[in-house]
């Protein structure tokens, strides 16, 4: 079931609905009505670190190069 950001043409209004079939009638949640435009959604995947950066491991190269591995363009 994924989550649809919409916006309403007649208020402007944003918001976001679960959509369970293409053929379900999305109504503003504000004014009721139903000319409602689908926005492009930007989304982010969690990592399981609290601070947000990557804790995973540059895949086996030392040093603080600026390659495209942290250590070197080797990876390939």
């Amino acid at each position: 079931m994924p989550i649809y950001e919409y916006i309403c043409e007649d208020c402007q209004t944003h918001f976001e609905k679960i959509v369970f079939n293409k053929q379900q009638e999305i109504a503003c949640p504000k004014c009721a009505g139903k000319r409602n435009a689908i926005q492009l959604s930007v989304f982010s995947a969690a990592n399981g670190s609290a601070n947000g950066a990557s804790t995973k491991s540059s895949g086996g190269f030392s040093g603080g190069g600026s390659g495209c591995c942290g250590g070197g363009c080797a990876c390939h």
